[in-house]
């Protein structure tokens, strides 16, 4: 029986995944962990499939491909609604938050009985060992006050790619979902807020990876349309059951 599934969304990752997964693999080996580690191509032109592929060979898990790129929110949706864990991880392919930090949001899970357990680099015990460049931070706070403002969440830090979920309490919300691009976090976490689930936010080990994919002027603005989607949505009835 599954216990752990590890979704991994990747584009165009040929040259950090190898190492991203044989870390991932050597921790669930080290910890003795019942985990499948789901690999969502997102349509990459490069040798992202293979290289996961031969990394998951003779191991639990498979790469999922794209027909073509979607988008992040797709991705995760995707390999949520195809894992077959008791929970879910999602990480991102540089693992800017070490996978060692699982363990931590395990605990607070079981602890403090949470359906979502989410990494934060805005808490004060959060350990940010490499920052982003001063434009990118800035830009990352001030979209997250936008965030808390137009949507009454009150978590610090909705982006960050590493999140602890009970796949059965959050399936049917993942079911329902829309936003296929980087505001996917606030989609979920609005609908956790919305449809009662218990929320926790949990300082992690963060370090950027330069080779960052958000654009800095773009990707905003179609985040916060995207936000403003959610609402609108939310508020027509149709992410209701």
């Amino acid at each position: 029986m599954t216990y752990l599934s590890i979704v991994i969304p990747a584009y165009n990752e040929q040259h950090r995944l190898a190492s991203s997964l044989t870390e991932i693999l050597d921790f669930v080996e080290r910890e003795q962990l019942a985990a499948e580690v789901l690999v969502v191509d997102d349509g990459s032109s490069d040798e992202t499939s293979r290289i996961a592929e031969g990394s998951l060979a003779g191991r639990p898990g498979r790469v999922l491909r794209n027909s073509e790129n979607s988008g992040k929110g797709f991705s995760v949706r995707r390999g949520v609604l195809e894992a077959s864990g008791r929970w879910v991880l999602m990480t991102d392919s540089d693992l800017s938050t070490p996978i060692e930090e699982y363990s931590r949001l395990a605990a607070a899970a079981r602890d403090h009985d949470r359906d979502v357990v989410f990494g934060s680099r805005a808490l004060p015990d959060s350990n940010v060992e490499i920052h982003q460049n001063w434009l990118r931070e800035t830009m990352g706070k001030t979209f997250n006050l936008l965030i808390r403002m137009l949507t009454g969440l009150r978590h610090k830090d909705t982006q960050c790619g590493f999140k602890l979920m009970d796949r059965t309490r959050v399936k049917p919300l993942f079911e329902r979902m829309v936003i296929d691009r980087f505001a996917f976090d606030v989609e979920l976490l609005f609908l956790c807020d919305r449809f009662g689930l218990k929320v926790e936010e949990f300082p992690v080990t963060w370090r950027n990876a330069p080779q960052s994919r958000v654009s800095v002027l773009a990707d905003p603005l179609n985040m916060l349309w995207d936000v403003i989607r959610v609402r609108w949505r939310f508020r027509r009835g149709l992410y209701n059951p």
